[in-house]
């Protein structure tokens, strides 16, 4: 099992990072990858489920396993078949903006190969 941490600064207050991340309709608005996601709630919460699904039509099934609200972290497990990713994230405040970081979790050339594409949905998660 391996790990990769990546991370992103930019002008987007944290509060309203922390918005784009808790408002699960957002998520396809920052995250190119995304297509749609399927689950029954609509805000982040533990031990809500679903399916992402990519914009190449791929589905992964996904379980949040912690949500800090008040800490802006949250951690969930996605399933691409039988590979398994967890994923944790963070936003913090940095100078007049925010920063927010993703450690991943899993099979390290799955890993390297999704990087670019959350490397490019964290920085678009940070612009104003």
């Amino acid at each position: 099992m391996a790990r990769v941490t990546l991370s992103a600064k930019g002008a987007a207050r944290p509060d309203a990072v922390w918005q784009r991340y808790a408002g699960i309709d957002q998520w396809a608005s920052w995250s190119p990858q995304i297509k749609a996601v399927h689950c029954v709630s609509r805000r982040l919460r533990p031990g809500m489920s679903g399916t992402v699904e990519s914009v190449v039509g791929i589905r992964a099934a996904f379980v949040v396993e912690a949500v800090d609200h008040d800490r802006h972290t949250w951690t969930w497990r996605v399933c691409l078949g039988r590979i398994p990713i967890r994923l944790h994230h963070e936003v913090r405040p940095q100078g007049r903006g925010s920063t927010t970081s993703l450690t991943m979790y899993g099979p390290r050339l799955v890993l390297l190969a999704y990087a670019p594409l959350a490397r490019l949905a964290l920085h678009r998660l940070v612009r104003p």
